[in-house]
């Protein structure tokens, strides 16, 4: 072998503490309520106002101490940590038990479940993580809707996701824009994300409403996400219907947790639920076993 023919090792420039670079990840993670809650609190700006200010930014239900977390839950805990049971790792999944308990409490006859077709997830905002990271590739989109939960774009940012937003109407008591959905729908469309009963606008879908976003996941085969966090904590007068029990073909991942309806937020304690009939989640349902191996969050 000929001299010119050795490889000449590259000379490289020596590495300076000049300032080491954040990962794209993390330069697309920006979520506005926390960024909002981290800020000191600004005095009014009228100067003789002695109002109070009330913080409308968070949904904890704890902050004011209206409404104390109910015996029953306490007592729960209280036994299983004198049980000495539950103080090492659980599986990535959850408790057995837990699962259980949540398969029964939440199976229907339109949309049984069992305690393989839940997945623990730290709360239920590390179960929107779980969802749109198992359904959505990068440079894929979701839809997600407006007004709606900033998180959803934030998971979805922060994973180079495209977000595209379907408008929630105000005359129709926030129901989502049927057409307008449609027409953001293209091939590279991961999923559609519902949020019912909605935060922030508080409506709670009709039977008729839901029966015609599932419709439209059917026409264009495309899975659906169902934040339900705030389940049956509807105005008087009104009655809750779970997505999953609406659709025999649909594949749905129904979101919800602890947090609202038991008052304990910071315990984070949430869930997914596959809802899949027709076994089309199967990969999906690998997917999330092995995002739960990740952490032991619950």
């Amino acid at each position: 072998m000929s001299p010119s023919a050795i490889a000449t090792p590259s000379v490289s420039q020596p590495r300076r503490w000049d300032a080491v670079p954040a990962s794209e990840v993390s330069r697309r993670t920006f979520n506005p309520i926390r960024d909002v809650l981290s800020r000191p609190v600004q005095p009014l700006s009228t100067p003789k106002s002695t109002k109070e200010i009330i913080s409308l930014s968070i949904g904890d239900p704890t902050v004011f101490g209206n409404f104390k977390t109910h015996p029953v839950v306490v007592k729960a805990v209280e036994e299983a940590i004198r049980s000495y049971a539950f103080n090492g790792y659980p599986p990535s999944v959850g408790v057995p038990q837990a699962r259980e308990a949540i398969a029964k409490k939440y199976s229907h006859p339109q949309a049984p479940l069992t305690a393989d077709d839940v997945v623990m997830a730290s709360g239920c905002s590390g179960a929107v993580e779980m969802a749109i990271s198992v359904l959505c590739n990068e440079g894929q989109n979701i839809l997600l809707p407006r007004p709606g939960f900033c998180l959803y774009n934030t998971v979805a940012g922060s994973r180079n996701v495209e977000t595209r937003l379907y408008n929630l109407l105000a005359e129709k008591n926030w129901e989502a824009d049927i057409d307008h959905m449609e027409s953001l729908i293209d091939q590279n469309t991961a999923a559609i994300l519902i949020n019912n009963p909605s935060n922030p606008c508080g409506s709670n879908f009709t039977k008729a409403h839901l029966k015609a976003i599932l419709d439209l996941c059917e026409r264009h085969k495309i899975p659906l996400i169902s934040d339900e966090i705030y389940a049956d904590m509807v105005f008087s007068g009104q009655v809750f219907t779970s997505t999953a029990t609406l659709t025999s073909t649909v594949p749905i991942l129904t979101l919800s947790g602890l947090a609202k309806q038991w008052l304990v937020p910071g315990w984070r304690i949430g869930w997914i639920l596959i809802n899949d009939r027709n076994n089309v989640f199967e990969n999906v349902r690998r997917g999330l076993f092995a995002l739960s191996t990740l952490i032991n969050g619950p």
